[in-house]
């Protein structure tokens, strides 16, 4: 009887490390220490935790985010919001085919926020960027911006119809 138990406890154990190692997703080197997750099980995660999402979408041949990558690993300002985020990465072949997700163009490097119930945050936008690509962000200071600006979003929106 206890052979059997500890058995089904270690199979118990092998198939929860099994579903972990499955969900690790892959930092693209934009700094493994944010917790990334894909779009499906970031959007669940928001959902869940009630936290907005930063998506940040990537290919691995664009110069644009390989200049990016360092800047954003190394941003301890991007590293302490994203703490208040679900973050999100999306590189190859895993871009969104949602098309809110292509507002003004396909460019890479994009960055779109998300409230909790995964609705693109309206007005939140690289600032000091081109007014062509609203969703470019070639340095951590417009994200850090947009990142400030998708939190205080989140604290004026109007309490819906569920939290009354």
């Amino acid at each position: 009887m206890l052979r059997t138990a500890s058995l089904s406890a270690t199979l118990l154990l092998l198939a929860l490390l099994a579903v972990f190692a499955a969900a690790k997703v892959d930092d693209a080197g934009f700094g493994s220490k944010y917790l990334w997750h894909s779009l499906d099980d970031g959007l669940l995660a928001a959902r869940d935790s009630g936290k907005p999402a930063m998506v940040l979408i990537h290919k691995s041949w664009c110069g644009a985010c390989k200049a990016l990558k360092p800047q954003f690993a190394a941003s301890s300002a991007i590293e302490k919001l994203s703490q208040q985020f679900v973050m999100i990465i999306a590189g190859d072949d895993d871009e969104p085919a949602d098309p809110k997700f292509a507002e003004d163009g396909k460019y890479v490097p994009r960055i779109y926020f998300l409230d909790s119930e995964g609705a693109v945050i309206e007005g939140i936008k690289n600032e000091q960027g081109n007014p062509n690509y609203k969703h470019f962000y070639p340095t951590p200071d417009g994200i850090v911006a947009s990142m400030s600006k998708a939190l205080k979003a989140k604290q004026t929106r109007p309490a819906s119809q569920e939290e009354l």
